[in-house]
């Protein structure tokens, strides 16, 4: 991620466009590459072109991202040049996500956030795991909320942060059901 933290921001979750982006990239060059060595060899620094436009790709989606912070979300596109958008946590409204069968199989889909923004809703797509960024939001929307709740306690933030962000993975890795994790997260705030 190239947007710099804020004091008191920690990173939650970065995710990328699914690795089935780069699916048909690869094989444009290949079919590229094949039909050129078989009609055309003799101009082979074409090759260097269809090189050029998959490693391209491979970039695009390494510098594509989306994070989540207890803060924001930060929208993150660019190679050479850099854009980004953010949305605070306190002006999302709703978040949804579509999975197809191909998305259930292969772990990818479709986020939709709706912000108080002019523009209304925002959408990612091809999405790597848009489950786990759904909860990711939810979840840092819970704590900004209680953490905004309660101006008179202060929190160790960072180590508060880090022990909030280990039941969130053990939650994710089916260690913590929900209610055992509603469980302990409520005990942190008490």
């Amino acid at each position: 991620m190239r947007t710099s933290l804020k004091t008191n921001e920690h990173l939650i979750l970065e995710t990328r466009h699914h690795w089935l982006t780069l699916a048909i990239p690869f094989l444009f060059t290949v079919a590229l590459e094949i039909l050129l060595l078989i009609y055309i060899p003799t101009y082979w620094y074409l090759d260097f072109v269809l090189l050029f436009y998959f490693l391209l790709k491979v970039y695009q989606r390494r510098y594509n991202l989306w994070a989540v912070t207890n803060l924001r979300i930060i929208d993150e596109e660019g190679i050479f040049s850099k854009y980004s958008k953010e949305s605070p946590l306190d002006k999302i409204n709703n978040v949804s996500f579509r999975q197809s069968l191909m998305g259930s199989i292969f772990g990818y889909g479709d986020i939709e956030i709706q912000t108080a923004a002019e523009a209304g809703a925002t959408l990612y797509r091809f999405v790597q795991r848009p489950d786990k960024l759904r909860d990711a939001i939810t979840t840092a929307q819970e704590e900004y909320a209680i953490n905004r709740s309660k101006p008179g306690i202060q929190h160790d933030k960072v180590g508060f942060a880090a022990e909030l962000e280990k039941l969130f993975e053990l939650k994710q890795k089916g260690v913590l059901s929900e209610e055992e994790y509603q469980k302990r997260k409520s005990k942190m705030f008490e």
